[in-house]
């Protein structure tokens, strides 16, 4: 994220609903196009459905190193018995805009607590870089608390472990939140 920050304070957005309408959109092109890392589609389907949020990006996070290096590859970590060298981290992150609405204070605060999972690696926060582009943005984002304001960098064999055993957990939570706040939104994707 390079800009991460603090979660900042809602502030009007009178475009929300347009720019919903946008993200959705923009999103389903990307599903048809399978640009969406497999393990994430579920929950991408199912934000899909909560009205009162939308998703930006979205990452499940990658291990890139000398036995896997393509920047994409989803294989975990610890499938690697000998030593790998230098291990590059691409965070896991969802980058979402919420609605200045009850129902988007209570996703807020769904979604801050996920932190509670393991404080040294997983963050909840705002990103400058998406909130200039709008507001009521937020992340949550799994990698070392020291790497926080970066996108990628190079992590211990132990810490890509730890990442490895939060992910799923983390991704997990995550889905059971948008469950829980999902409504049947009105098909804005169609046509």
């Amino acid at each position: 994220m390079e800009t991460f920050t603090p979660p900042r304070p809602f502030v009007p957005h009178p475009d929300f609903e347009r720019d919903r309408r946008r993200s959705l959109h923009d999103l389903k092109q990307e599903i048809d196009k399978n640009a969406i890392d497999l393990p994430l589609l579920p929950l991408m389907q199912e934000c899909m459905n909560v009205t009162h949020c939308f998703t930006l990006q979205c990452c499940y996070g990658h291990f890139v190193h000398a036995r896997e290096p393509d920047r994409e590859n989803l294989v975990p970590l610890s499938r690697y018995t000998r030593e790998v060298g230098r291990i590059e981290y691409r965070i896991a992150y969802v980058a979402f805009c919420i609605e200045d609405a009850p129902e988007g204070h209570e996703l807020y605060s769904e979604l801050e607590k996920i932190a509670g999972l393991d404080p040294a690696f997983v963050q909840f926060g705002s990103a400058d870089w998406f909130w200039d582009q709008m507001p009521d943005t937020y992340c949550l984002q799994l990698e070392p608390e020291r790497m926080r304001d970066a996108d990628s960098g190079d992590v211990t064999r132990e810490a890509a472990i730890r990442i490895d055993e939060l992910r799923g957990p983390f991704f997990e939570r995550l889905l059971k939140i948008m469950y829980r706040h999902r409504k049947q939104a009105p098909n804005l994707t169609a046509g």
